[in-house]
């Protein structure tokens, strides 16, 4: 039974946060095992009539898709997944008594392993022992096609409780036909045929198939298809090449089925627009100076009204234009100050909902909130036992790149720091990503341990406009590089890092930026720790020629070989002096563990100071307790001998 307290003041909901989360003037040291835990609770959401929650439980190994009905306190257990067969990869309600349930797991086509994906419905009160799959092959259709990607809905249409529309490329090959599909029955009535390169398509707020997008995936061109009414030709309203031009994204159609947002580029930058469809005139919503307006839409669940968007670069992160939502907002923000206070699902009357507070150092919590009465019932915290972990705020810094540009990033600094201290440079993957604010385990984790940490936004990241985030195109150990050696020379001239103490650890994109680093600034380091990182470019590209987001890959990484070693982790091996932790996951489908296996191999052969850990049934992203706890161990261990136990491997500069 999961532990429920209504709260009926803000004094005495301020209190108990405090108790939750006192805000220390001295962290307090974790075990490591704190930092590794999967969260205990997330994706939270709220039925359309406000009377239950359904949510992930992670126990152990295990990942347990569940639902409690508030007003009765029972929990039924509907999916359980180990993350290594099979994987809870989203859910939505289908209805008040149904959820519908995407599943990753892995298989082959063509003798080449793929990831797919199944779409189940299952009742929520446990009356069914198994979820049920979706997707029936239809006998009447000759060489019927089973899409490898079967979770793509367009639309839960909420007013119709026995269906959904649902996008299947059982014709043509990543070309979906749409169809509505009958939760029972499982029969699936046509709406429109696969066709014209298009990949996805968009409905309007009164459930018809109004827009499409295109992609050419030879040439990069995209093409936005829209139909001016229910039933209407479809005729193209904007094109861009995906390669070299800044793109534009259909966002969603308004109540009135006549006004259609879009995100396109603006003096540099995405700004929200929306465009009339019956005077074929746009205007801007809003833009920001510095920042891209990237976020999704926020729709009232009770009219079916946009009221704002989300915009993560903002202090609340997002943009209400609704004066009833916004005074909410504002409500939240004082009972609530200095925090993300995201409201995740409404109930469709909109007099409950699920408010996720989170800061810097505060993991989110999880409330039931009555509207009305506004009393907040607590549900859940992600990672209740860093409660103690102590005060680390991120703060926005920026320096400046050796050709001038300004770089953005998050500084975080363990508490009660003074002067130069050990240092951790933390590049994101990617690269098309980017650091923000708000919690993030491994920083919390470095912090606690004594560390300051450093997340540049490097050139390529996203968020910045389209010029920034091109650079990264056929840029990878380059400028971007260049980007992470600035940063360290900045933090050291700053008195913010110690210059003889400086780990850089990364991910993925970030993981390849670390075996890099080893081998073109040594000077700047004193080790390197590489999770799931890319050692040579030239496989990654030999890897994609098999798959259609081929071009794509090439345009980001290059493609002449000579190249693509010159740039590679792998073939620079004779410069590294560093000792470098190799971490990866042995089923990686992202990036194969091939990458640090013969990376580990020419370490070896060259007699380089290594250490190199095999994630038994690992994937890219840690989803499995087991390998989070063992790397987060392995790093621990790793940091500790080359940044604090043993001065004598200290570099003389």
């Amino acid at each position: 039974m999961l532990p429920l307290y209504r709260i009926a003041a803000v004094i005495r909901l301020t209190c108990l946060l405090l108790i939750l989360f006192p805000p220390l003037l001295l962290a307090t040291p974790l075990p490591v095992e704190s930092f590794s835990q999967l969260p205990k609770y997330q994706k939270v959401e709220l039925s359309p009539d406000g009377k239950k929650v359904a949510f992930i439980q992670n126990v152990n190994d295990l990942s347990i898709l569940s639902v409690l009905d508030i007003a009765k306190r029972q929990m039924n257990h509907l999916v359980k997944s180990d993350n290594v067969g099979v994987r809870i990869k989203w859910f939505d309600w289908a209805n008040e008594n149904t959820l519908i349930i995407s599943l990753n797991h892995v298989s082959k086509r063509s003798r080449t392993k793929t990831n797919e994906a199944r779409l189940y419905a299952m009742a929520v009160d446990g009356s069914e022992q198994k979820p049920r799959d979706l997707f029936k092959k239809n006998r009447t259709v000759q060489k019927e096609r089973e899409p490898q990607f079967q979770d793509q809905v367009i639309d839960m249409l909420p007013d119709d409780p026995d269906h959904i529309l649902i996008g299947l490329d059982t014709e043509y090959f990543n070309m979906p036909t749409a169809f509505k599909l009958n939760l029972t029955t499982l029969k699936r009535e046509t709406i429109e045929g696969g066709k014209s390169d298009i990949r996805d398509w968009v409905t309007d707020q009164q459930h018809q198939i109004r827009g499409g997008f295109a992609l050419d995936y030879e040439t990069g061109l995209a093409r936005i298809l829209i139909s001016d009414k229910p039933g209407g030709k479809f005729e193209e309203r904007f094109r861009y090449n995906s390669f070299s031009e800044p793109e534009i994204n259909i966002l969603g159609f308004d109540l009135d089925p006549n006004i259609l947002y879009y995100s396109a580029n603006h003096a540099g930058r995405l700004a929200l627009f929306k465009l009339d469809l019956a005077t074929d005139t746009s205007e801007i919503v809003f833009k920001h100076d510095r920042y891209d307006v990237d976020g999704a839409l926020i729709y009232s669940d009770k009219t079916g009204a946009v009221i704002g968007v989300h915009h993560r670069s903002g202090e609340s992160g997002q943009i209400i234009w609704d004066p009833e939502r916004s005074n909410l907002q504002d409500r939240l923000e004082a009972t609530f100050p200095n925090t993300f206070n995201d409201l995740t699902s409404f109930s469709r009357d909109e007099n409950f909902f699920i408010l996720r507070v989170e800061n810097d150092y505060t993991p989110g919590i999880y409330y039931l909130v009555d509207r009305q009465a506004y009393q907040f019932t607590g549900l859940f915290q992600t990672y209740p036992q860093l409660a103690t972990a102590g005060k680390t705020d991120h703060k926005l810094m920026q320096y400046t790149a050796r050709d001038g540009l300004k770089i953005e990033g998050y500084l975080t600094r363990p508490v009660a720091a003074t002067g130069p201290t050990p240092t951790i440079l933390h590049p994101h993957g990617g690269p098309g990503a980017r650091a923000h604010g708000g919690f993030d385990y491994w920083t919390s984790y470095f912090v606690n341990r004594g560390y300051t940490v450093f997340r540049p936004n490097f050139r390529g990241s996203t968020g910045y406009g389209f010029k920034f985030s091109a650079a990264q195109y056929e840029s990878w150990g380059l400028e971007m590089q260049d980007d992470l050696e600035d940063a360290v020379k900045w933090l050291v001239e700053e008195s913010l890092a110690d210059p003889d103490k400086v780990c850089i650890v990364g991910a993925s994109y970030g993981g390849y930026a670390a075996m890099l680093a080893a081998a073109k600034s040594p000077e700047l380091f004193q080790c390197a720790i590489s999770f799931a990182g890319v050692s040579d470019l030239k496989s990654m590209i030999d890897k994609h020629r098999n798959f259609t987001n081929y071009e794509f890959v090439k345009k980001q990484i290059g493609s002449k070989s000579r190249d693509l070693k010159s740039r590679s982790p792998l073939y620079q091996v004779d410069n590294i002096e560093l000792p470098i932790l190799l971490i990866h996951g042995d089923i990686d489908r992202v990036v194969s563990i091939d990458h640090s296996s013969r990376m580990a191999a020419a370490l070896k052969r060259e007699k380089k100071p290594h250490r190199f850990v095999k994630l038994k049934d690992g994937d890219h992203y840690l989803k499995i307790q087991r390998n989070r706890h063992l790397t987060f161990k392995e790093m621990d261990k790793f940091l500790h001998t080359y940044l604090l136990a043993n001065p004598n491997t200290a570099k003389s500069r």
